[in-house]
Formats: C-alpha cells, structure tokens, sequence
C-alpha cells in the first residue's frame, strides 16, 4: 500500500511540475501571439519575423523539445491517475457524493483534458506542421509567411468559434490544475489560500481570454 501511495504522490507531482511549466510556456506563447493585435503591415512582418527568429534559436528549439516532453508527460500521467482513480473509487464507494463537495470542473478534468487534446492536435496541425514542413510563400523580408496562413485560417467562423471554446475549457482545466498543483507540491497554506485563489483565478481567466480575444479580433476587424 506504502508503495502505491508512493507511486500515486511521484505522478502527481509530475503532473504538477510539467502543468507549471506548460503554465508558463502559455504565458509567453501568449505575449507572441499579441502581436496579430497590431496594424495589418506592422503584424504581418513583425509575426514573421518572430516566428523565423524562434525556428533558427537553438535556445527556444531545447525549449520545444522540453515543451513537447512536457505534453506529453502530463497527457500520460493524467490518463494513467485518471485510470487509477476511477479504479479505487470504484472499490471503496457504493455511493459517490463528490458533487456535493467539488467543482464540476474538477470531476470533468477528463472530458476538459479531451477537448484540449483534440484541439492541439487540430492547432499543431494547422500551424506547426504547416509551417515546419508545408509550403509556405515567404514575405517581402524574406522569412516564411505564417502571418498569412494564421489570418486564413482565422477567417473561417466554425475555427474560431471552435478555438474560443476550447479556450473556456482550457480556462475551466487550469482553475483546477492551479489549485491541484498547489496542494501537491505543498504551498497551499492556509494563510495564503486566498491569494493563491485569485492568482489562480486571474491567472486562468486573464491567459484563456486572451487567446480567445486574437482570432476573434482576427476575424472580425481584420
């Protein structure tokens, strides 16, 4: 039992380690993609130039590898403590009561954590392989035009409505994943509880709005 307990803590806390990180990678994803706000000409460009810079750096590109790890790291351990857990609940309760104690978030991670899969799958798709792999025209600097391809897709209505819900799960996964990663790794002291509440819930929302802000923008002002 001491070592399965054991086994279960060690999981958990990878999958609180590699969620941190995946957090952090979100936020500066985020600040670059900021840059399809700007003026069309000004973007055009300037997203170009950021996305060559980030392919060409050896630094950004063990960063990718780690981000990749990352994922898939948090996909299996989330799917084999998913398992587990149904598993024991199964053995020890006739009755589940966990609705009248938790989020429905928290008992849907599963579902959430689908949806945000599918939806990197379909992103890495579009974008990623397409740029690392496809065709792509080059701008009038020289560097592969991702901007154009990005405005594209972002100009069918079914993606972006698609992108902004997976935005609201995404949104919904991190409130929980913050909090559980907190608790696992320690730091959620009850004299810092509510302040670790707001960050997290500011956090969450401020990072899923924003995503969901560009191909909205994109579509309906550009």
């Amino acid at each position: 039992m001491g070592q399965w307990k054991q086994k279960t803590l060690n999981r958990k806390n990878w999958m609180a380690l590699t969620g941190l990180f995946l957090c952090f990678f979100l936020v500066i994803h985020l600040l670059g993609n900021l840059q399809l706000l700007l003026p069309d000409e000004r973007a055009h460009l300037q997203f170009n130039a950021y996305s060559h810079l980030l392919s060409g750096n050896i630094l950004i590109k063990i960063i990718s590898w780690v981000l990749y790890a990352s994922i898939t790291a948090h996909v299996i351990y989330a799917v084999v403590l998913t398992v587990t857990n149904t598993r024991a609940s199964a053995k020890k309760y006739h009755y589940d009561k966990r609705g009248a104690v938790s989020k429905w978030y928290s008992r849907n991670m599963g579902v959430l954590g689908t949806i945000i899969f599918i939806f990197l799958v379909i992103h890495f798709r579009d974008f990623w392989y397409v740029y690392k792999f496809g065709q792509l025209p080059l701008d009038s600097a020289g560097n592969k035009d991702l901007y154009r391809l990005v405005t594209a897709v972002y100009s069918e209505l079914w993606y972006v409505l698609l992108y902004v819900i997976c935005m609201i799960a995404l949104c919904y996964h991190l409130l929980h994943g913050f909090f559980s990663a907190a608790r696992t790794l320690g730091v959620y002291h009850p004299r810092y509880a509510g302040w670790i509440s707001i960050f997290g819930w500011v956090f969450s929302i401020v990072i899923c709005a924003g995503f969901a802000l560009i191909p909205l923008y994109v579509h309906f002002l550009k």
